[in-house]
């Protein structure tokens, strides 16, 4: 056996943290030597101490909370319209010439262009942002579970009728299921955008939320708190990807073709 095949696992994902590690390195050093001011960028060493003094002073948790409500209430939403649209169109023709040439026009305007209209109908309150966020993730479920609807296999769908399956039996049972791995994959898409979304979202007359912290922050020159607001974006998005995946490989583990990792 070579020596290439040797190695472990956890030596290559051991590899991987060497590339980043000795990035954060040189970013300290950088700091320290005055090569990077800290109103341009603070330093790690700065970032870790002021996320921890947030997170003793119960700041960071409690905004960190406010942004997750945000983000769950626009992406559940956002997973029950495209869910629905796309059942209703993706399962008969008459359903698609309705449905399906609005939302593809709607699917062409970027979300946040729409920010300035939300605000004149909905206010500077909570409705605009949980808006965006739900037309932001709307689209991505609706195109895949559209797609996972009608690439379902003929041959199942007769099958099943073989069987004496009809109307929503029939769907339930073997058109939803069949296009599962479909509205999974739309979910991880709509759950990114849901994060990227909420991060303008929460410039929107904000009074608590990521956003919020990461305003007050510019306003200071702060760096360092805008810094660790963007790191918990990013672990928040993280998480929730993990979680799909996780679900992902104990919704699809009948299938013969998806491989456990």
């Amino acid at each position: 056996m070579s020596l290439s095949n040797k190695v472990t696992l956890p030596a290559l994902a051991g590899q991987r943290w060497i590339s980043p590690l000795v990035l954060i390195l040189l970013w300290e050093a950088g700091s320290r030597a005055g090569l990077i001011p800290s109103h341009i960028l603070a330093a790690p060493s700065a970032v870790i101490s002021d996320g921890w003094d947030m997170i003793v002073s119960g700041e960071l948790p409690a905004n960190m909370l406010v942004s997750l409500g945000r983000a769950m209430a626009g992406l559940a939403l956002g997973v029950g319209l495209g869910s629905a649209l796309a059942i209703a169109a993706g399962l008969t023709r008459a359903g698609e010439s309705a449905l399906d040439p609005p939302i593809q026009m709607l699917r062409t305007l970027p979300s946040l262009a729409l920010t300035p209209l939300f605000i004149v109908w909905f206010g500077i309150g909570e409705t605009p942002k949980v808006a965006l966020i739900t037309l932001g993730t709307l689209f991505p479920i609706y195109l895949n579970l559209f797609n996972g609807i009608r690439g379902v296999d003929p041959k199942l769908v007769e099958a099943a009728r073989s069987f004496g399956l009809r109307g929503w039996d029939l769907v339930v049972h073997v058109i939803l299921p069949g296009a599962l791995p479909s509205f999974l994959l739309g979910l991880r898409f709509a759950l990114a955008g849901s994060w990227l979304i909420l991060v303008v979202a929460e410039q929107i007359n904000a009074s608590a939320g990521l956003g919020y912290l990461i305003n007050n922050a510019r306003d200071f020159s702060r760096t360092d708190t805008i810094v660790v607001c963007l790191i918990v974006y990013a672990l928040l998005g993280l998480s929730a990807d993990a979680i799909v995946r996780a679900l992902e490989r104990r919704a699809l583990a009948w299938r013969p073709s998806f491989i456990k990792s």
